[in-house]
């Protein structure tokens, strides 16, 4: 569910036409670790898988940046999850972007910033800062906004990233401008996001975040209790 109406923020000012992602296995299984959630791989579509990869259930979400239910979940679902399924080998968690907005598409950029490794720390990040993050897009001038349609994606997506203080968030978080830079350049990373999204709205049906697919089927949940609940019948059932 978006939390933005203004035209800016349309879906389909993010959404770029790119043809079909192959949709492919996970790379092979690292060696047994205590901590699976630390195991973190990249999908052959770009996106971010945390686990075990003999796990029983395998666990996607979509998400969005920009999504106030998202940034929910995040805050009382990710380390429940992350503690109780992840870690123990019981899920394969992959995080996938589901790119609603050019807000959502610069934070999707930055949170990639450092690979796989990293990436569950920014994405936690991104979220706990979506209060401030999205005050300031509200706040944004019509001039702002207007700008923020303007140039390149890469060269929005600076002017977003100073507007909206994503920039700040990052270097606070130890990361250089030329890190920063660097992410927002990156066409195999804008690429990837939109394949991404692509793959969401015309393969997997996706019609909002955020959405979970627990062994391939839309749990139809969006909330971190009924989501475990389909987790552990899940489990149950394997």
């Amino acid at each position: 569910m978006s939390v933005f109406d203004d035209p800016l923020l349309d879906r389909r000012t993010a959404v770029l036409a790119l043809s079909g992602a192959a949709l492919g296995l996970i790379a092979a299984a690292p060696a047994k670790s205590a901590t699976w959630s630390q195991s973190v791989t990249t999908s052959p579509i770009g996106a971010f898988v945390a686990g075990n990869p003999a796990a029983k259930v395998r666990l996607v979400e979509y998400f969005s940046y920009t999504c106030h239910i998202c940034a929910d979940f995040a805050k009382a679902g990710s380390l429940p999850l992350k503690t109780g399924y992840i870690d123990r080998g019981l899920v394969l968690f992959e995080y996938r972007n589901l790119v609603r907005d050019p807000v959502d598409m610069t934070a999707a950029l930055l949170a990639r910033v450092g690979g796989a490794k990293a990436f569950a720390g920014n994405h936690q990040a991104i979220f706990a800062a979506f209060p401030a993050t999205i005050a300031k897009v509200q706040k944004a001038t019509e001039a702002q906004k207007k700008s923020w349609l303007e140039g390149t994606t890469a060269e929005r997506a600076r002017k977003i990233a100073a507007g909206t203080g994503l920039f700040a968030l990052m270097r606070a978080r130890g990361y250089s401008q030329t890190q920063l830079d660097a992410a927002l350049d990156s066409e195999v990373a804008q690429a990837e996001l939109t394949g991404m999204t692509n793959i969401g709205l015309n393969a997997d049906r996706v019609e909002g975040t955020p959405s979970f697919f627990v062994n391939g089927r839309n749990a139809e949940v969006t909330a971190w209790p009924a989501l475990k609940s389909k987790l552990d019948l899940a489990l149950k059932a394997s």
